[in-house]
């Protein structure tokens, strides 16, 4: 399926970030349809703990459920499991664009996230094809070692700096989502707000009514 740019903007406000570590009885492909029931309109396979073979099993299972729900779905890091599996594109880091032309591997039509966390990066990030940006931690994470949390007047700058959109990610919860509004971010990346909740499709309709507001607000 082939998203375009307004697609792909419009899809930022609930970007959901997979994360096993807290799901309990449930699978996560069970988690994830809970989540896109309850209206998260992006999602990431992150899963940093399997084997390679356990993730491409995991991200064709997704796929599938994604497709139902008209979703975008992203691998994080693996060019190959993102082709393999039939995801719509892949998420990367800065470390992975080394050496790599990460556009030219995955070709025009699959979907490109890139994470920068300066306005110079941004801006290198669309340069190189990005779709979208990942921008954080806004409010720091317990979800990635070593993150550095961003300040909200870099996110701003960050979003005034490029025309894709910007999602902002790290520590994001029903709490502290409004603070978002007025930055110009596209919308919300949440991890544990999501997939650590006893009821994730709650979680889901919570943060979403309240990442559109967000988004509103930008007028």
């Amino acid at each position: 399926m082939k998203f375009t740019r307004d697609d792909i903007r419009r899809s930022m406000t609930l970007y959901a970030v997979t994360d096993r570590t807290w799901l309990g009885a449930r699978t996560l492909a069970q988690a994830v349809e809970e989540v896109l029931k309850g209206g998260a309109t992006f999602l990431q396979l992150r899963e940093k703990e399997l084997d390679q073979a356990a993730i491409l099993a995991q991200a064709k299972e997704i796929q599938a459920i994604a497709a139902r729900y008209h979703v975008p779905f992203v691998v994080n890091d693996s060019v190959e499991i993102a082709l393999a599996s039939g995801a719509d594109g892949v998420h990367v880091g800065q470390s992975d664009l080394m050496g790599r032309d990460v556009r030219a591997l995955i070709g025009p039509d699959k979907i490109l996230g890139i994470t920068a966390n300066t306005v110079e990066l941004a801006v290198a990030a669309e340069r190189a094809g990005a779709d979208y940006i990942g921008a954080g931690a806004v409010f720091g994470t317990t979800t990635k070692q070593n993150a550095k949390n961003l300040s909200l007047d870099t996110l701003k700058d960050i979003c005034r700096a490029v025309s894709i959109p910007v999602v902002a990610i790290g520590g994001i919860n029903a709490d502290n989502l409004p603070r978002l509004a007025g930055t110009g971010a596209a919308g919300a990346a949440v991890v544990s707000a999501l997939f650590a909740q006893s009821d994730p499709g709650a979680a889901a309709r919570h943060l979403r009514a309240l990442a559109g507001r967000m988004v509103a607000a930008h007028g």
